[in-house]
């Protein structure tokens, strides 16, 4: 008979880890299934100036690292694993990995959300050094400086709008020759004196790739196969995120763009009924702000809620 987890984290971002640290210390002994990208997003971000007690800022993968030890401390305990499928009807909740089943009475869903990419391999190259998927983490580093951004929604305006406060001009790029935002959100981006929309335009290569540092783009008109390069520092992928919750399909509510159903905060529901011990936080369930201090508050939320449910049950 497999051992029976009081709780198991699934994740190891700012969500997942600040549930740890306080099952942790709660005395639950919590489990933490890495996942396939241990650290979530910040792993590859580099400089984090707007977490809470680091004035001078801090790299991302040193925050989690720092924060990974913490929880550690308590009595966390970490396992590289990728939940394959879950059975949130079972109680104890059954989880099955590549290495074997678990049992759990509570589970805490921390599974982030990933960006899209454009997946060239010169953007992967400078993800953290000029590339970024969040204007709000990064759009600081670029005070003066001429920068672009991919999409043709509402996020890729609204990260073009957010932009203008620190660069200099913010070159729009669309790979379309019409834009699907709102009619409100691209009115406001085509009347911002700063922002120049390009339609009908793809990236085709970030330069800079052997200075590790945005030196420009080469892009090329779809329509006419016309190429030409763009002088910037940075850019930004407006192209949304995707939540790591397709494993909950058929379990658990999720939004039209899958990401997990909470009310109160974290309590997750089926068919608009609480789940039992199921509790999500982080960005798989927060579509708006997606900073890593939301994310902490939610995770820290998580666990006490997993606390009090398992305090109730007498365990």
């Amino acid at each position: 008979m497999s051992e029976i987890r009081d709780t198991v984290i699934l994740g190891s971002g700012c969500a997942g880890l600040t549930a740890a640290i306080y099952t942790a210390r709660a005395g639950l002994k919590p489990l933490v299934l890495e996942g396939h990208e241990p650290g979530g997003q910040l792993s590859i971000t580099t400089l984090v100036e707007n977490f809470p007690g680091w004035p001078e800022g801090i790299q991302g993968p040193d925050l989690i690292e720092n924060m990974k030890k913490q929880a550690a401390r308590f009595g966390a305990e970490f396992q590289l694993a990728h939940l394959s499928r879950v059975d949130l009807n079972a109680h104890p909740i059954k989880l099955h990995t590549a290495a074997g089943e678990i049992l759990t009475r509570t589970l805490i869903v921390a599974s982030g959300a990933s960006a899209r990419w454009l997946g060239l391999p010169s953007e992967q190259a400078l993800i953290g050094h000029g590339v970024s998927s969040c204007a709000t983490c990064d759009g600081a580093f670029f005070r003066g400086h001429e920068i672009a951004v991919v999409g043709g929604g509402d996020s890729a305006m609204e990260e073009a709008l957010f932009l203008t406060r620190f660069a200099s001009k913010v070159t729009l790029l669309h790979r379309r020759d019409a834009f699907r935002a709102s009619k409100i959100m691209l009115e406001r981006a085509m009347a911002h004196p700063n922002i120049e929309l390009r339609p009908n335009t793809v990236v085709v290569e970030v330069l800079g790739v052997e200075e590790k540092d945005v030196k420009g783009l080469k892009l090329k008109n779809v329509k006419t196969g016309m190429e030409d390069e763009l002088p910037v520092k940075g850019l930004f992928l407006g192209i949304g995120h995707e939540p790591n919750a397709k494993m909950f399909e058929g379990q658990m509510d999720l939004d039209e763009d899958g990401y997990i159903k909470t009310t109160g905060n974290v309590l997750t529901t089926f068919g608009g009924k609480a789940i039992p011990g199921v509790f999500a936080c982080g960005d798989v369930q927060d579509r708006r702000y997606r900073q890593a201090i939301t994310a902490a508050g939610s995770g820290c939320m998580a666990a006490l809620e997993a606390e009090k449910y398992l305090e109730e049950r007498g365990h």
